[in-house]
């Protein structure tokens, strides 16, 4: 874990965001005290399809609303 202060952050941001997708941690300070982690975002890629027979929407759910409910969302 690497600690930096914001000026630093600032005037090398680039590379700090490189490191950071290659898997180091940095932490920015301010003033000495540590505020912010930088870390990278881990996202699983989607994939089509996942949820397919994981539960659906009822049927009911594409009828016509009443006329009372319709009434309500005007």
């Amino acid at each position: 874990m690497r600690t930096i202060n914001v000026h630093e952050a600032k005037t090398h941001f680039s590379q700090l965001l490189d490191a950071a997708m290659a898997g180091e941690e940095i932490v920015i300070a301010k003033a000495g005290t540590p505020c912010v982690r930088l870390v990278p975002i881990l996202t699983a890629p989607r994939k089509p399809g996942a949820l397919k027979g994981k539960g659906s929407v009822p049927e009911s759910f594409f009828e016509p609303l009443s006329e009372d409910e319709l009434s309500r969302w005007e």
